[in-house]
């Protein structure tokens, strides 16, 4: 039975489980002093003595939260198959009221958004991916890094917008609330208007020339729009939502983009994820190719 268990676990077991499987204190502790066993945390032992995996790690995190704790926030998108993302430790919830034995090698909080119906139970249990992105997104330490990884749940396909925008909505106060609603529209694929006005508004606080809005274009018998363009100055600058990266609309982009590009005008691509992310260095950009394009010997 233990070895049974421990191989469902990464080879981590919590002494709850040892004691229910008719182990005795004196024989883990016997098998603790012999070195075959080691002790990770005062309620998690690993029934080898190397270094634990990062399954292995999450079990022991989940183990130390007590019966009702579970991973969340990135630590349980991880968990479900992030990748190229690093989680400085550990994040485990537990409901308001329920005991937390601290511990430095993870950081188990009390929290009011657990919830029983959020919590898969297949593997490690851990948070739902749209719940975890939204909760990773809300303790985040920059609003540059909540963006990212929502961007990155949905584009590593671990969930949907729809169901993004679903978790979301629960949210009723947060100071990142506003954020979180302009990203998942964004991830929606509904926020070019959006992304438009924002551009707009940004040239006017940046001292720049508001530009023209999609502006209809002609190419024999087809007929495309520019999200925005100081034609004067030969600029266009093409948003770009995450549905921008999906197979079925980059031959379309492309045709588009080189279109504008031989009627001899300048084509700069602003990514929202960058507008949200990387503001100044997208704008510095839009400056420098208004420059080039005679806008300042033209004022």
């Amino acid at each position: 039975m233990l070895a049974e268990l421990t191989s469902a676990q990464a080879s981590v077991v919590s002494r709850r489980q040892l004691y229910a499987l008719g182990f005795t204190r004196w024989e883990v502790t016997a098998q603790i002093r012999a070195r075959r066993w080691r002790r990770v945390t005062d309620q998690v032992l690993a029934v080898h003595t190397g270094p634990l995996t990062q399954e292995g790690l999450h079990w022991a995190a989940v183990f130390q939260g007590g019966p009702r704790a579970h991973l969340d926030g990135a630590s349980a998108l991880v968990a479900s198959g992030l990748t190229r993302y690093t989680v400085d430790r550990v994040r485990v919830s537990v409901p308001r009221g329920a005991r937390v034995r601290r511990t430095p090698e993870f950081d188990i909080r009390q929290t009011r958004r657990w919830s029983a119906d959020d919590v898969l139970t297949t593997g490690v249990p851990r948070t739902r991916p749209e719940v975890a992105a939204v909760h990773a997104a809300l303790w985040a330490r920059s609003d540059k890094q909540a963006t990212l990884i929502l961007a990155m749940a949905v584009q590593q396909g671990l969930t949907r917008p729809d169901l993004l925008a679903h978790a979301a909505l629960r949210i009723r106060r947060d100071r990142r609330r506003r954020l979180l609603q302009v990203v998942v529209l964004d991830l929606l694929g509904g926020a070019r208007s959006l992304g438009e006005i924002d551009v707009a508004r940004e040239c006017r606080r940046r001292g720049l020339p508001e530009p023209s809005r999609q502006v209809l274009r002609r190419d024999g018998a087809h007929r495309y729009y520019l999200d925005v363009c100081w034609d004067e100055w030969g600029i266009v600058v093409e948003i770009d939502g995450i549905h921008h990266t999906w197979a079925e609309n980059i031959v379309g982009d492309a045709l588009r983009h080189n279109t504008v590009a031989i009627a001899s005008a300048t084509v700069l691509r602003l990514p929202l994820l960058g507008l949200r992310t990387e503001p100044d260095a997208f704008f510095d950009q839009i400056r420098d190719a208004l420059v080039d394009g005679g806008w300042r010997r033209a004022a």
